[in-house]
């Protein structure tokens, strides 16, 4: 499975342009503000159906225009169009017919990226960890991403019955339930999946940590969630604090995912290695079941990571490039010299991209 060629047009700074890509590896260099990072977002956005950058669609569409296009073609000879336009809904198309629903296409062109930010996901809040995971399971799983999706749409209706109680002084328990009983039943199958999910995927974090960082430290992640044990009875006795706070205090929004280095926590006691590794472990983990559940190696992204990583972390990558451990790579680098030099040694065939 691979991208033959992408076309943007008024996507951020590209106006109108096609690129055309190697099965195995390719190389996109430039100085910075060229548009590396912005032509692989485009190859995420054919497979995720949005931005692995931007919040908000319309962001990526360039300054002053009202609508882009992402036009990829894969190696199936299928062709998958991106659209979004001022004003009117996002539309995705698979060879010109859209999607009934765009969350049909979630996992139907695997895809993993490696970023520099991505030691977020341990330093920063609850909700970079909880993002990281549900992003992952949703290309494993359909159903995991219609339920997901559900659940933030009562969420939503919830919290904003709870402030319509106050502003407008008035309370309903019927309709209240009407919106906390389907929460909850979505809450605790999204929590089952989460959990048994993690159970899966710890022991190939554990596997390529070992690998990448040589390290004696054993890693883990732990699921942390109020939900799993007699959450139906918990939710409803918070229901006073929830109408004093105006919104919905307990459920599988406020989990987290706990990363631990021989049992402490990685994100106050780790190292930059060590984080970094484990970043790269997650990562690597998800590249490889992906591959199991799907049957194909998933396109890789690797954006800017050669000024992150330090030799040794960089050259057990370039190890799995050259022994086809991944399929289609794309690369960006600020440095042309230095991405050549690197990848001199690959068998492989390297296209370069020069923005």
């Amino acid at each position: 499975m691979f991208l033959r060629s992408i076309r943007l047009f008024n996507f951020r700074n590209h106006a109108d342009v096609t690129y055309n890509f190697s099965e195995r590896v390719n190389c996109i260099v430039g100085e910075n503000g060229a548009g590396k990072t912005n032509l692989i977002d485009a190859v995420y956005f054919l497979a995720l159906t949005k931005s692995s950058i931007q919040k908000q669609d319309l962001l990526s569409v360039s300054h002053e225009q009202q609508m882009m296009v992402i036009d990829g073609n894969f190696g199936n000879g299928e062709n998958i169009t991106v659209t979004i336009t001022k004003g009117q809904k996002k539309v995705v198309l698979a060879d010109k017919v859209p999607y009934e629903r765009i969350s049909h296409h979630i996992g139907k062109y695997p895809l993993v990226l490696i970023a520099p930010d991505d030691t977020d996901m341990i330093r920063d809040a609850s909700d970079a960890r909880r993002k990281l995971f549900d992003g992952i399971i949703a290309q494993f799983d359909q159903q995991y991403l219609k339920s997901f999706q559900q659940y933030n749409r009562l969420l939503d209706q919830r919290n904003s019955l709870l402030k319509q109680f106050v502003d407008r002084n008035y309370f309903d328990q019927q309709m209240l339930d009407s919106y906390s009983e389907p929460l909850v039943v979505l809450c605790i199958e999204i929590a089952k999946k989460r959990s048994e999910f993690v159970q899966e995927f710890e022991p190939e974090i554990r596997k390529h940590y070992k690998e990448i960082s040589s390290g004696k430290e054993k890693v883990s992640i732990t699921y942390s969630t109020e939900v799993l044990e007699g959450f139906a009875a918990k939710f409803k006795r918070n229901e006073s604090k929830d109408r004093m706070a105006q919104r919905t205090t307990m459920g599988v929004h406020k989990d987290d995912y706990l990363y631990q280095l021989d049992g402490l926590p990685a994100k106050k006691f780790g190292s930059q290695g060590q984080k970094k590794s484990f970043v790269l472990a997650v990562r690597l983990a998800q590249f490889d079941l992906l591959e199991k559940q799907k049957g194909t190696k998933p396109l890789l992204l690797l954006d800017d990571i050669f000024d992150k990583l330090d030799d040794n972390r960089i050259e057990k990558l370039i190890q799995k490039i050259d022994n086809d451990t991944f399929g289609q790579v794309f690369i960006t680098d600020a440095r042309p010299e230095r991405t050549k030099r690197i990848l001199e040694k690959v068998k492989a065939e390297v296209n370069y991209i020069e923005l």
